[in-house]
This record gives C-alpha cells, structure tokens and sequence, in this order.
C-alpha cells in the first residue's frame, strides 16, 4: 500500500475545466504528477516549484513531448493542496494573466482549505 503524503482538492470549476480540455494523454501525465505529489515526501522541482515573487504559490509542471503544462495550487498545513487555474504555456516567460488570475484566486482557496479541513 502507498503512503498518502498529501492529498489534493480543486478550486471551484477552474482546475476541472482546464482538464477536461486536455487530451488523454496530457491527462494521464497529470494524473502521473499528481501521484508523485500525494505520495513523495520531497516532491522533485521538475514536478513542482515555488513562484519567485509569490507568496506561498507554487506550480505544478507537466510535460508532455515538447509541450508544457503549469498548475497553480497552493498549500495547507503541508498535506492539503488546493489547485486552481492551469494552462499550456507557450513562452519561457510565466504569462501575466495567468500568474496574476492565481494570486487573485488564493485566498479563497485558503478560505476553502480551512472549511474542508473542518468538514473532514
């Protein structure tokens, strides 16, 4: 039996919504990623990274051949993961829009974190 480190909840519709426009395969990578961060305790940079610049906003990475996928999500006490807005990027640079739509959504997210860690 694997050893759940940490477990993962969505925002709203932002994250489901940004899923289901993938294709199988960029979904199945998703669900890869996601795997390694509910079960690795030190989850490696490749798959997850602090914003520089952020407070407390993080990226979760995905690649799949030559394309590029960023997961906004943020944390809770350490073993709750909120995920909100993802996109593909295109670009080196992290697009403004995207980055500054995360920041917007995080405290909600934490308000959200807090009911749900209440509820379970």
């Amino acid at each position: 039996m694997v050893k759940t480190e940490r477990q993962i909840i969505f925002y709203e519709h932002y994250f489901t919504k940004f899923y289901l426009a993938q294709t199988n395969k960029v979904q199945e990578k998703i669900e890869f990623v996601f795997k390694i961060l509910r079960t690795v305790e030190r989850v490696p940079i490749k798959f997850l990274d602090h914003m520089t610049g952020t407070d407390g906003l993080y990226e979760i990475r995905v690649e799949v051949a030559s394309d590029i996928y960023r997961i906004f999500c943020c944390f809770d006490k350490g073993n709750l993961v909120i995920l909100f807005n993802g996109f593909q990027k295109k670009t080196q640079k992290m697009p403004k829009r995207e980055l500054e739509t995360a920041e917007k959504l995080k405290p909600a997210c934490c308000r959200q974190a807090r009911i749900f860690r209440k509820q379970n």
